[in-house]
């Protein structure tokens, strides 16, 4: 009588399975799926890394300018620096007059012995910027005798560029910089690149408020992030 079973036909049934194929295509296409994958990965992460440090770099220059522009700084100087704002045929901004009205307030507290207005006007225009701010001192009590006028500059980095050359040319160098407060940490550094040692005092009574604060706010802090790389001169060489 034959067997059918036992331990031995087991082993044969085992050992005739067939293994399934391995196609090598598959296995290529599977390991350079892998490998794309981890190249996307470094990619996103060498996209990342940058993204993440430019915004932080941002935000911080942000928070600078807020900080600065809240800034009172008393001097002693050699000289207060109005920074120009619009003026209309001889009388000034509500933004200008803004900070003219700062500049009364702390000149009798003996921060500096000169006040230096600034500003051009646009072709048309019978007054520049510092023209009108001066006047508008006068009549409120400053010495015509103390006020300096810088009338050419067209934008920030011109007005300070003149103040500095003014102000070297009389032994002078530091400033106490009046302005509106999301301007003040912008002039402070343009005033530093052109050898001026530079404190603030933001007007607390600025006319820009709101969303247009904030938006200027923002604004200026790309302002100083890009020129605090390439430089405030060039960077008014490219914008202006």
């Amino acid at each position: 009588m034959s067997s059918t079973g036992g331990p031995d036909s087991e082993s044969a049934i085992v050992s005739g399975r067939t293994e399934p194929a391995i196609d090598p295509d598959a296995v290529e296409a599977s390991r350079t799926g892998v490998r794309w994958s981890r190249i996307r990965r470094r990619i996103m992460v060498a996209v990342a890394i940058p993204l993440v440090l430019g915004l932080a770099y941002f935000l911080v220059s942000l928070l600078q300018v807020w900080s600065t522009g809240r800034t009172r700084d008393d001097g002693p100087v050699d000289a207060i620096v109005v920074m120009g704002a619009a003026q209309y045929d001889g009388r000034p901004s509500p933004q200008l007059a803004a900070r003219l009205d700062h500049v009364v307030e702390i000149w009798p507290d003996a921060v500096a012995p000169l006040v230096v207005v600034t500003g051009g006007n646009i072709p048309g225009d019978r007054f520049t910027e510092a023209e009108a701010s001066a006047d508008y001192l006068v009549e409120r009590g400053i010495p015509a005798d103390v006020i300096l006028q810088e009338n050419a500059g067209a934008n920030s980095q011109d007005s300070l560029t003149s103040v500095a050359a003014l102000l070297e040319a009389r032994g002078l160098d530091s400033v106490l910089i009046v302005t509106d407060p999301y301007h003040a940490l912008r002039s402070r550094l343009i005033a530093e690149e052109a050898g001026l040692g530079t404190e603030v005092s933001s007007t607390d009574t600025s006319v820009v408020t709101g969303s247009e604060s904030f938006k200027r706010h923002v604004q200026e802090a790309g302002g100083v992030a890009v020129g605090r790389i390439i430089g405030f001169q060039r960077l008014s060489d490219l914008v202006d």
